[in-house]
């Protein structure tokens, strides 16, 4: 608080006396209302999303690392064939039981990963499963019934690397990146107006971003083939 201002002035018998006279406090500007609240919503926003989405940016942060250098875990992969027999009934005839025999390798060879191609030739059928960081390919005889089955576990690592970019993962995962997609893009725009405010922090802070553009570009630009 600003000390009270002590003047002097004449009295009823003509001597001079101190008077307080309180001080003026200073004015202080409000930013408009508009401004408060885009204020405010957006740091609710930023805050909240960013709690939400903490998990996934920390995963995919992770995983564009191992994604970068898949030769760290090259290791990792591991490679087994099986051999087995098919009833020869489902396989004559131009009605092939692809369910049966699709069930029926799942449950001898415990795949649960989901079918990406049934390939119906005039020799022989072939079946390929896929799922993040797993392949199974079975080829069958379709005279003898007779097949083989080469399945390639390619590690925890190569299992996060497909999940990160939406291999072989289902629906419901590349729902799971397009709703981290748009919580990102939410977070990094309330990001962008709550710099706005803060006028000593304004131009620094679009000066950083504007370099981390640049820098970006120009990395582009130079060495990417």
């Amino acid at each position: 608080m600003r000390p009270s201002t002590i003047t002097k002035h004449p009295t009823e018998s003509g001597l001079e006396g101190p008077q307080v006279v309180p001080a003026r406090s200073p004015q202080v500007t409000r930013n408009p209302l508009w401004k408060r609240k885009t204020a405010a919503v957006s740091r609710w926003l930023h805050i909240y999303l960013s709690m939400v989405s903490f998990v996934i940016v920390f995963f995919f942060a992770v995983t564009g690392l191992t994604l970068n250098h898949q030769q760290w875990f090259a290791k990792q992969q591991k490679t087994v064939q099986y051999k087995g027999n098919l009833d020869t009934h489902w396989l004559t005839g131009k009605d092939i039981p692809k369910l049966e025999i699709v069930e029926t390798l799942r449950t001898r060879h415990k795949i649960s990963s989901a079918v990406s191609e049934f390939r119906i030739e005039d020799g022989q059928l072939s079946v390929s499963f896929k799922g993040p960081g797993y392949t199974a390919d079975a080829f069958i005889d379709r005279a003898t019934g007779a097949y083989d089955v080469t399945e390639t576990r390619m590690g925890f690592a190569a299992i996060l690397n497909d999940l990160h970019k939406g291999r072989d993962s289902g629906h419901a995962w590349s729902v799971v990146i397009d709703i981290s997609a748009v919580f990102m893009t939410f977070v990094s725009i309330s990001g962008l107006i709550l710099l706005c405010f803060p006028q000593k922090r304004r131009f620094s802070g679009f000066l950083a971003a504007a370099v981390g553009a640049l820098l970006c570009y120009g990395v582009y630009l130079l060495w990417v083939p």
